[in-house]
């Protein structure tokens, strides 16, 4: 049957165009919205993107599809439940950062070919032949493409609704509170990702509120569009509740990927470089400095994996027991981190440390920290665009293994690795609660997937263009989800 599939304008063929798409790359398109919102027009799709809202999804493809054929529009079909209309247009509202108009043609009522229609303005493509897409900077880029996703109407015998990537737009990458629209390339190029990765359609949403409850009632009102959810650069501690409240009550699978895919993929380098170095998971001291969203739940999986020293760090220090600075979620980490209760700041955490890992802010780790460390010392400096300290200075300072999350360096731990592979999985097996163990599990087969002979202080996670990734964490979830149901 005809469909709506969601498209990338850019083919990710190299670490190269993986930069520019994504992370680094990706943060000037941000900025440069942050600074003039008229941006979002230019280096967005959002000139050429309308949401379809309809009562019933059927309905809303089929108005998509006449949308594009007619007017070549990229038209998202959406279904919301019926609510009031208070609620109704508090969704409409919060969706406008994505899209040129609402279109609410069926809920009115009115026929899938009626004409009236939100004008568009889709950005024709007219390049040199000759022009290698590596040559562009970001910026040119997504000037030139209007955005990096698209809509296309294809004929498919299985199709699977998209996957939902939605933002409040409160914590950009590294860049902070810069609001949805500013957040809208990033998104736009996880569902780059998702699809040239893991053949999985992602719809970007960045929503037009930061107001906790009202993100859970839309997410809710809208989650029958989707076979998925993957909430993204949601500040802390929102992040947790809004997580917490849509796995008790969403009929689909939810995925925080700030926390969950940080966790998987730290987790997957961290046995490798383990590994290398011949020390025991249960026998080092690990440093994460960052106890946001990523650090807790990469702190928390680690323990999980086997992990009984940790220490985190925080813009004030040590977190501890009872530290004035405490919210909820801290003092619950503090709790089964840090069991000296230790105070002071990085520099007093870092000493004697077999493993660093970073998810807060570049330039915060100096060479002379790293020498503090115990032998053969393990530096993942994850912060994006800019690491905590960058992997040459670190090396030189004598780190034994080093990664970050950027593609110009060796040993990058980015969550690209994970995300688009879990969802194939967990859709395709009908998981709907993603475990800890399947987290481990998804670390354990990123992390097999380096040979022993291949193994090497620069080579201890695939490439995350390596689509076996993929596929392989697809089939382990699927195999797990398989082996924990009953004979029947």
């Amino acid at each position: 049957m005809e469909t709506i599939e969601i498209v990338p304008k850019v083919k990710v063929k190299n670490k190269k165009i993986l930069s520019l798409v994504y992370t680094p790359g990706v943060s000037q398109s941000c900025l440069k919205i942050k600074d003039d919102i008229r941006k979002v027009f230019e280096l967005t799709n959002r000139s050429n993107s309308v949401a379809v809202l309809s009562f019933d999804y059927e309905a809303s493809v089929k108005r998509a599809i006449f949308l594009k054929k007619t007017r070549t529009t990229d038209a998202y079909p959406l279904v919301i439940k019926k609510c009031s209309n208070e609620d109704f247009e508090m969704v409409k509202e919060a969706l406008i950062p994505n899209f040129m108009g609402i279109d609410t043609t069926l809920t009115e009522g009115l026929n899938f070919d009626n004409e009236e229609f939100i004008p568009t303005c889709s950005k024709g493509c007219v390049l040199p032949e000759s022009m290698n897409l590596g040559d562009f900077e970001p910026l040119e880029l997504r000037s030139a493409f209007g955005g990096v996703i698209e809509t296309q109407i294809s004929d498919m015998l299985d199709y699977r609704k998209p996957v939902a990537i939605i933002s409040d737009g409160s914590a950009i990458l590294g860049l902070g509170n810069i609001g949805p629209s500013a957040g809208l390339p990033v998104m736009e190029g996880k569902a780059v990702l998702f699809k040239e990765l893991g053949g999985v359609d992602a719809m970007p949403l960045c929503l037009n509120t930061q107001d906790v409850n009202k993100i859970k009632k839309i997410i809710l009102l809208l989650e029958e569009s989707f076979s998925g959810i993957n909430l993204e650069d949601i500040k802390a501690p929102n992040c947790f509740e809004i997580e917490k409240f849509l796995i008790q009550n969403s009929k689909v699978p939810i995925f925080h990927d700030d926390q969950h895919g940080a966790a998987i993929v730290a987790l997957a380098g961290l046995y490798n470089a383990l590994e290398i170095v011949s020390k025991k998971i249960n026998e080092v001291k690990v440093v994460i400095s960052g106890a946001g969203a990523a650090g807790q739940a990469t702190a928390r999986l680690l323990i999980k994996a086997g992990v009984q020293n940790i220490i985190m760090t925080d813009i004030f220090g040590i977190v501890y027991k009872q530290r004035p600075e405490n919210d909820h979620s801290l003092e619950a980490i503090a709790r089964i981190t840090n069991y000296m209760n230790e105070k002071g700041t990085l520099e007093d955490a870092i000493k004697g440390a077999d493993v660093f890992i970073g998810l807060s802010a570049g330039g915060i780790l100096r060479a002379e920290m790293i020498q503090t460390m115990k032998e053969d010392p393990i530096i993942f400096a994850l912060a994006n665009p800019v690491p905590e300290i960058m992997p040459d200075e670190a090396l030189r300072a004598g780190a034994k293994v080093v990664a970050s999350g950027r593609p110009d360096f060796d040993n990058q731990l980015n969550n690209s690795l994970v995300f688009p592979g879990l969802f194939d999985g967990v859709i395709n097996s009908g998981c709907k609660i993603i475990s800890d163990e399947i987290k481990i599990l998804c670390a354990k087969t990123i992390a097999e997937m380096i040979s022993r002979e291949e193994l090497s202080p620069d080579y201890i996670i695939p490439d995350p263009l390596d689509k076996n990734v993929a596929k392989n964490i697809s089939a382990c979830i699927i195999n797990h989800v398989r082996n924990l149901q009953p004979n029947t």
